[in-house]
């Protein structure tokens, strides 16, 4: 199974700085690679808003991409299509072109967060689509995941940057009194702030993507 992803950035047309919004998202995409390598190929720009990567299997995308949305500030943001299937390379003078089933549900996928985004659900930023020929399993765990995605971006979408920052914090295995340092606060107020954000959850959602206790 190979995992494709693709990612546009959430109202890149309003930007004040394109230029200077594009190298935050870089650095943000670096670091988390950096903090948990799992990307085969990391969210790598392509043309315009868009960015393309490749992950092993569903399980390493979906925490990737939420390390994704829980570093990056106020005001940039991205949404992100995932396709389960096969994809290729197709070599061009130009150099090599993304290509396949996989890409193909990635774009589908992209569509669907921005139907959703823009009616009942604006804090959606995440959506998966197999391509044809999954088997029933595999059906079953992207609709699983579909409802779990919609609840963990309703989640994390209303989080403010700095009870982000600490899911992120806590997520790479910080501790409450590094962070309580790291952001000027006392231990308690960062507990207070994890714990009003919703954060145990998301957190114990990782883990289990990751094969750990449910």
């Amino acid at each position: 199974m190979v995992i494709a992803v693709l990612a546009d950035i959430v109202g890149s047309r309003k930007l004040d700085d394109r230029t200077a919004a594009q190298q935050v998202l870089d650095e943000t995409i670096a670091q988390v690679e950096a903090d948990l390598p799992l990307a085969t190929q990391s969210l790598t720009p392509t043309v315009g808003d868009e960015q393309q990567g490749v992950y092993r299997d569903l399980g390493d995308a979906l925490v990737s991409l939420l390390m994704i949305q829980l570093r990056l500030p106020d005001g940039i943001a991205f949404r992100f299509g995932v396709g389960v299937g096969e994809v290729s390379a197709v070599e061009s003078v130009h150099g090599e072109l993304a290509d396949g089933p996989g890409w193909y549900a990635a774009r589908a996928a992209i569509d669907i967060v921005h139907a959703r985004e823009g009616r009942a659900i604006p804090r959606a930023r995440t959506w998966i689509v197999g391509a044809p020929g999954q088997d029933e399993v595999m059906e079953s765990t992207i609709a699983a995941s579909n409802a779990y995605l919609l609840v963990r971006d309703e989640l994390v979408g209303a989080m403010s940057e700095r009870e982000r920052r600490l899911t992120y914090g806590r997520l790479i295995g910080r501790s409450q009194h590094e962070l309580a340092d790291e952001e000027g606060i006392s231990q308690p107020s960062v507990s207070k702030s994890l714990r009003s954000a919703g954060a145990a959850a998301v957190l114990e959602g990782v883990a289990v993507l990751r094969g750990g206790s449910a």
